[in-house]
């Protein structure tokens, strides 16, 4: 696993973080969305997304990582990972990028766990 460095596919990813708070751009897919309810109770899908947003503003970085899994690697070449403190704990969030929507670039969050 190696930061995202490509810079105009972070520009593009950087630009769906800054709409957070806009429908659209950050989607959550059901799990990740049963385990934040679950887990990170008073954290609602905005809040998970302004706290990426300001990880990546504050010198975060947004980790690339090869997808392996089977099932996956023929459709997604990379999942884009954040290792963020949320409530006190340390907690990884797994996404996929596409900036081909048509609305714009879209981040979809597809697991989310404690690290």
């Amino acid at each position: 696993m190696a930061p995202l460095r490509d810079p105009d596919l972070l520009e593009k990813y950087i630009e769906a973080l800054r709409e957070w708070n806009c429908d659209g751009f950050i989607q959550w897919k059901r799990l990740p969305t049963e385990w934040l309810r679950k887990n990170l109770e008073g954290y609602g899908q905005k809040a998970v997304g302004r706290l990426m947003c300001e990880h990546v503003a504050n010198g975060g970085e947004i980790d690339r990582a090869a997808e392996t899994r089977e099932e996956y690697r023929n459709l997604y070449p990379y999942h884009y990972d954040f290792r963020i403190p949320i409530a006190g704990r340390l907690i990884y969030i797994e996404t996929r990028f596409d900036e081909t929507e048509k609305m714009g670039p879209t981040i979809y969050v597809v697991n989310i766990h404690d690290a």
